[in-house]
């Protein structure tokens, strides 16, 4: 009796733990935390809770085995920092920009087509976790990648040595 008490006692105490350690939930971001460019306009928007959420669900399901902690596995010198974004042909820093990355996927410098070896919608029958996603889970999912590094800093993107 005693045993299974103490071990009642440290499961409790080890999950409430997990509660203060979490990474930022999406209801400690503020809305500039949330506000990310809408496109190469300069337009800003201040995504929602549920955004942040969703796009997080997203990427934790269909990206993140590949950019875990927003690196790139197959190329580790394109990450998913917000200066490798920017500096891509055509620029990714913004939510039409990754959206049309994640249907229509070139290499870094936007010359060659990539979409047989990169999971997008166009080609779904390759990438399966791609087939259900719409344009709305896309731009949530790229609202997530736009805000990490603000919330994560150099953790986001910063490669072997900090994931």
């Amino acid at each position: 009796m005693f045993k299974r008490l103490l071990l009642t006692a440290i499961a409790t105490l080890l999950f409430v733990f997990q509660f203060g350690i979490s990474d930022a939930s999406a209801l400690d971001l503020t809305n500039e935390d949330r506000t990310v460019s809408v496109d190469d306009s300069g337009d800003k928007i201040v995504l929602t809770l549920q955004q942040v959420k969703k796009g997080e669900r997203v990427f934790v399901d269909s990206c993140s085995y590949c950019h875990k902690s927003g690196t790139t596995k197959t190329n580790p010198n394109v990450n998913l920092s917000d200066k490798v974004l920017a500096n891509a042909e055509p620029a990714k820093d913004n939510i039409a920009g990754i959206v049309d990355y994640l249907k229509n996927p070139t290499t870094y410098d936007g010359d060659t087509d990539i979409s047989e070896f990169h999971p997008n919608t166009t080609r779904s029958d390759l990438f399966p976790m791609m087939r259900n996603l719409t344009d709305e889970d896309l731009e949530a999912v790229s609202g997530y990648i736009l805000i990490q590094p603000g919330i994560r800093g150099i953790m986001w993107g910063g490669g072997k040595v900090y994931s």
